[in-house]
């Protein structure tokens, strides 16, 4: 058995398949994890859910802020964008199935794989959730996304504000920052302030702001956290930090991570492996 951690595909189905054919992936032996992002921007959206959802178990995901996108334009509450790329998901006679399958999948998963924990998430944590309590907010989410008050929250999940965390949060405010951080955060300052405007990689980094991942006393740093999200960033391979979204959609490579299979080692085992892609958007 194998487990893999694979980075946003965004609609690639081709490149998906390319890579696992590459790892001779078979859904009665291994596991693949996906870090979130799995539509739009690519061409072919609804295959990529159509594949995953073949695969049952063997398939699970967090959600990133582009599947929520595509829940929020199927429900009405929100407008397609001009790049989307959704259409084949919204007219497809198959549609609720796809879109039921997305509600019923993670915000954040935590696994221990050979004696380790490994935290799924698509962008980040803040400074001060440990990785239990970061499941414990993804699960209330979780719980909106799979009830009949869904509608009604998609209206009210976007907004940059509030822009931290605090306990005191309840409601809508308290939804829309676990959103916000586990599926749009790149920067944070000490005290987990969020930043939003800044797109670009680490070398980039707004004054007074860190990569939520070298944010001071960070609570997770004692877990592998896995994420996607931040093309920019591209592969990074710290002991206790795997970011593997390496922009497929924009003609670089997606990237599935071996882990696991070596019970006696102190570090995590891993084994990258990639496929290049073809440009499906440029930028901008």
């Amino acid at each position: 058995m194998a487990l893999y951690l694979i980075g946003d595909v965004q609609g690639c189905d081709s490149a998906l398949q390319r890579l696992l054919d590459e790892i001779s992936f078979s859904a009665s032996r291994d596991t693949l994890y996906m870090l979130g992002d799995l539509v739009n921007r690519g061409p072919e959206s609804a295959a990529v859910l159509r594949r995953l959802m073949a695969y049952g178990g063997s398939a699970q995901s967090v959600l990133g802020n582009h599947d929520l996108h595509l829940l929020a334009v199927a429900y009405g509450a929100r407008k397609p964008h001009r790049k989307d790329t959704l259409t084949g998901i919204l007219d497809a006679p198959d549609r609720q199935a796809m879109l039921d399958w997305l509600r019923w999948q993670r915000m954040a998963i935590l696994e221990n794989i050979d004696g380790h924990e490994v935290l799924m998430i698509h962008a980040g944590v803040l400074p001060s959730w440990t990785a239990t309590k970061t499941i414990a907010l993804a699960s209330e989410v979780e719980s909106i996304l799979r009830s009949p008050a869904l509608g009604d929250f998609l209206q009210q999940m976007y907004g940059d504000e509030p822009n931290f965390w605090s306990e005191t949060l309840t409601g809508t405010a308290r939804l829309r920052v676990i959103v916000n951080a586990l599926t749009r955060l790149r920067f944070c300052d000490a005290d987990g302030w969020m930043d939003f405007v800044s797109k670009e990689g680490a070398g980039a980094t707004p004054p007074g702001y860190w990569p939520w991942f070298d944010a001071p006393n960070r609570q997770t740093a004692g877990v592998t956290v896995a994420f996607g999200h931040w093309s920019t960033l591209g592969w990074i391979n710290r002991p206790e930090v795997l970011s593997l979204d390496t922009g497929c959609v924009w003609g670089g490579c997606l990237s599935a991570l071996r882990v696991g299979g070596a019970k006696t080692s102190v570090t995590l085992r891993q084994e990258l492996i990639q496929v290049k892609c073809e440009q499906a958007q440029k930028p901008g």
